[in-house]
Parts: C-alpha cells; structure tokens; sequence
C-alpha cells in the first residue's frame, strides 16, 4: 500500500476542482496537487502558486497534460461535461486511477464504454456521488436496512432547485443547453437518482417522465427589458433574477468569475463580467432548453415505486423525502428526519448537524464532499476499489435512469429499462 500522501493532476481548475484542491491545502498528508491543466491563464496561476504546483506542470488544455507519461498516482477531472469521456479514457490509458465529476459521459453510450474500459484495465475511477457519504443519507440507508420501518413500499424525493440556482446555472449557465452540456436530469440529479437506487438496493424496471421549459423563454420577456441586465432595463429592479442583483448588489454565485479582493476594483470587474458573458443576459433571452419543471414516476424491483420531481421555481433548496414502509414512515429534508413506528407511536427524530457530522462539518452536499475524497485517496493508497461507497458500475444505474427519463419525457411513453 502506498504510504503517505497521493499525487494528483488537476484537469480543470474551476468550481469542483478548486474544491479538491484546496482539500489538499487542508490536509496534505493525504493529497497533493502535482498538476493542473485550466484554459484560464489567471486561474492556472494563481491555482498553480496556491497549490505549490511546478510552473513546468501547469498547462493550458487537457490534452497537453496527458500528452505526457504518467508522473503522479491520479487524475482529478473536474472539466465541462462535454469534457469528461476523452480525457479520462485517455487518463486509463495511461494508468491513472480517477476521481470523475459527474455525470459520466453526454450519452449512454460513452457511459457503458467508460466503465467497461476501467473495469478492464482494473483502474479506481470514482463518480463523485457525494450523497452517500452525508452523514444524513447514511442514516436514511442504516433506518431502511435495518428494518426499522418494515419492508420498504414507496418514496417521494423532491429537489427543489431554487430559482436563482436555476437562472445561474441551467439558463445562463454551463448547462443552459441540454446537447452541449448534458439534460438537467442528468446534470442536476445523478446524485438523486443515486441515492434512491442506493436507498432502495434493487434496480429500477421502468420509468416515465414528464416536464418541459414553460418560463424562461423570450416570449416571456417583460416589455422593456433588453439583451443585458446591464442595459438599461425597464423592469432591472423588481425582476427576481435581475443579474445585476444576484452578482453585484448581493454577490452571490460568483466562484465563475475571477475577482480581485479589493474595492471598487472587485465590483468593476463583476460589471464587465455581467456586461460580456451569459451571466449579464436577460434570462429570458439566452437560447437555453433545460425544463423547469420535471417529474418522474419509477418502478424499482420489489415493486418499489418511487415519485421523483425537480424544481426551479421554489425560494429555497435541500433535498426533500418521504419513506414509507410496511411499520412506519420517515419524512426528511437534508437536515433533519423524522422516523414513526406504526406500532408504538413512537418518533425518532436525527438531525445532521447535531449527531454524525462532526468530521464533515464545513464540507459541501451536507457533507458528503469530504468523506467522498477521502474513501477515494484510500482507494488508490490500497488499490482497492471496495473501499468507497460509490463503485463506478453501481454510479452507471443513475445514468441508466436518467437516459430512460429523457426518452420518456420526450416520446410520451413509459420505458422499459434494459441492461
């Protein structure tokens, strides 16, 4: 087994894979960035000298930096969907072992291919479904597993996405269109549908699949209103998802932009930005296809069934959950859940921040992120993939679902789902 801490290229520098980064600044005896490839020039330096990251390996595009032999233990893929089949098959190639951001890959297709080649070539390629590894979704798994409310029957899962969530991300956003990208079944919620075929243990049968785009639409624009929230907006001020609101009144969202610390420099920087890129449009003018709406009804061997729906119009997020079974029902919200026995009345009640959490405390998807990284760095140190909670071909299922969810959506049919 290896000892000490791993090696590891970082291919894309943004968001996820900032976030891996700077879980190697917190806890070097485990990970250690050796490399990063980011098409930003004041990213990859200022990653670069962040991370200690030798000047001769740090590179613009991906494909520089696997044009190279092999020269640390793994990859960290954290580019654009579009970006996550070539560079990690080529990664295999080379004998990396992989920590993937999700999804796998844009089609069902790639998908099977990729976790057929990493199984062939006995490579550790984790898809970071982060969920199951929040101390609340493990308590969720341990209460079904367990018995404690019978045979499992049904679930209702709810992700509410948030309004300025979704304007950010699914309409101005990376993933404002479904082909180039991926569809937000599948962007948005792999992590949901992971977690309901782990909660559940059985595969899913069929699906059927409703939703569509009905908002953000230009035929919806206000009058008044122009291209850019920076324009002179006749309505800027009483829109919910005024840009100029979102990023320079109240400065949220703004890990995609590159910012100095200071003022007034800070701020001007945020009104170039809204007045060049897609995050100054006006969202309902930005040539996006990702529903805002989208509902989904499955049926798990065992005949479980679950209803499944995603939301961008709500003012809050935090996944939401309903479990039934045969003696007794859970409701939850990410935080905290409720268990009731049918027989004795009584209720247990879990809350997340007060019990398990203490070791993920400060980590992203109710901390999930940290314990992810850290069973995947065990992994590769014991080249052992049993180690981690999210095995690639068990992360294939949600994509499987989503596929089938899109072909529902979009024939009117319920599909049948073959393997």
């Amino acid at each position: 087994m290896k000892q000490g801490a791993i090696t590891a290229v970082v291919l894309g520098a943004s968001g996820r894979g900032k976030l891996y980064g700077d879980y190697a600044l917190e806890h070097p005896d485990e990970l250690k960035i050796v490399g990063i490839a980011e098409l930003v020039d004041l990213r990859r330096q200022m990653y670069g000298d962040k991370y200690g990251v030798p000047v001769e390996n740090r590179v613009a595009t991906w494909q520089e930096m696997l044009e190279r032999p092999k020269f640390a233990d793994a990859v960290i893929i954290a580019t654009p969907d579009h970006l996550h089949y070539e560079p990690c098959m080529q990664a295999i190639d080379l004998g990396y072992d992989i920590l993937l951001e999700k999804p796998i890959a844009q089609t069902l297709e790639q998908c099977k291919k990729l976790v057929e080649y990493a199984r062939s070539k006995k490579k550790i390629v984790c898809l970071t479904h982060v969920l199951r590894y929040s101390p609340y979704f493990l308590k969720l798994k341990e209460m079904i597993d367990t018995g404690r409310i019978g045979d499992l029957v049904s679930i209702q899962h709810f992700e509410p996405v948030d309004h300025i969530h979704m304007s950010h991300s699914y309409v101005r956003g990376s993933w404002h269109d479904s082909v180039k990208s991926t569809p937000l079944v599948l962007a948005k919620s792999s992590h949901d549908l992971d977690i309901l075929y782990w909660l559940i243990g059985k595969p899913c049968r069929r699906v059927v699949a409703f939703g569509g785009l009905d908002h953000f639409r230009s035929e919806y624009a206000p009058k008044g209103s122009p291209l850019r929230c920076t324009d002179g907006c006749a309505v800027e001020s009483t829109c919910p998802f005024s840009a100029l609101k979102i990023y320079y009144r109240d400065r949220t969202w703004l890990y995609v932009f590159d910012l100095p610390e200071e003022e007034p420099a800070r701020g001007e920087a945020i009104l170039q930005y809204l007045k060049t890129t897609d995050y100054g449009r006006c969202v309902y003018r930005c040539e996006n296809d990702q529903p805002d709406h989208y509902v989904m009804s499955m049926e798990f061997e065992g005949n479980v069934t679950v209803n499944f729906s995603i939301e961008a119009f709500t003012s809050y997020s935090g996944r939401r959950t309903r479990i039934m079974g045969t003696r007794g029902d859970i409701v939850g919200d990410m935080e905290h859940f409720t268990l009731t026995d049918f027989a004795t009345g009584e209720k247990m009640v879990y809350d997340a921040n007060a019990e398990d959490a203490e070791n993920y405390k400060g980590a992203g998807h109710g901390g999930g992120d940290a314990g992810m990284i850290r069973d995947w760095i065990e992994a590769v140190r014991r080249q052992d993939a049993s180690v981690m909670s999210t095995p690639l071909d068990d992360s294939l299922e949600s994509h499987i679902i989503a596929f089938a969810a899109e072909q529902s959506r979009k024939s009117g049919q319920i599909v049948e789902i073959e393997r």
